[in-house]
């Protein structure tokens, strides 16, 4: 792909709790791109995320975004960058309404445009539209989902970091969250996706990371992967 790399994760490991969660994990995600880091739980896959956001320490390594070094950089200067991360349970403000939820993810900017954006996240998530004055933490758990991403998209994002997005929800809820991922990166919003769902993350993705143990044990095109034997073997359910 000609498109500039905006993430570039090199040797990057991760230790907490007496653990090596993440062992040296290099990757990269270019402008455009929708790339997802599948594997099975406690692979890694959250704690690279969260390490990238600066909410764990890297013990070695380095993240670069948008060409430059991010380690040190505070986590809510981010989005200011650019670099926005809706995170596993959702992280919304249970106590406010939907529409001060979405309000808040603005909060990095002072354009007049913040009122229009609201309006836009409505139309992605006609939903939320519905319950627009409902306290948040009374929205079921599709409904907080959709309100995380929304509020994450309300700064807007260059590049939006999903760490578990389908956990815990019914299927028909899944396949919802998969098709507005998928509409986000249509709309130019580059995209870094954990995901244990993994047939969905890859159908959705350009490009895949397996990780396994805090290590990548395998990257390729998404549609390859798919293929993959090992792929299909230990995290599609089905026999190579």
């Amino acid at each position: 792909m000609g498109f500039p790399v905006l993430l570039e994760v090199r040797g990057l490991e991760v230790s907490y709790g007496g653990i090596h969660a993440v062992k040296g994990v290099d990757l990269e995600v270019r402008e455009g791109e929708l790339v997802c880091l599948i594997g099975a739980n406690g692979a890694g896959k959250s704690t690279t995320l969260r390490a990238v956001c600066g909410l764990l320490p890297a013990r070695a390594g380095s993240v670069r975004y948008g060409g430059t070094d991010i380690a040190g950089v505070a986590m809510h200067e981010l989005p200011r960058r650019g670099l926005v991360m809706v995170p596993e349970g959702r992280g919304i403000f249970p106590q406010l309404t939907v529409q001060e939820n979405l309000a808040m993810g603005a909060y990095t900017r002072n354009d007049a445009g913040i009122a229009e954006d609201i309006e836009r996240r409505y139309e992605t998530f006609p939903r939320l539209k519905e319950r627009r004055t409902q306290v948040a933490g009374t929205l079921s758990g599709g409904e907080q989902q959709m309100l995380a991403m929304g509020r994450a998209l309300m700064a807007r994002p260059k590049l939006l970091l999903l760490d578990e997005p389908s956990m815990g929800l019914a299927p028909r809820l899944v396949a919802k969250i998969f098709e507005i991922v998928r509409q986000i990166a249509s709309q130019g919003v580059t995209i870094l996706l954990v995901e244990q769902n993994a047939r969905l993350a890859l159908e959705v993705a350009n490009r895949g990371y397996v990780m396994e143990s805090g290590n990548i044990t395998l990257s390729g095109e998404a549609e390859g992967l798919l293929e993959s034997p090992k792929v299909r073997e230990a995290y599609l359910g089905e026999t190579a």
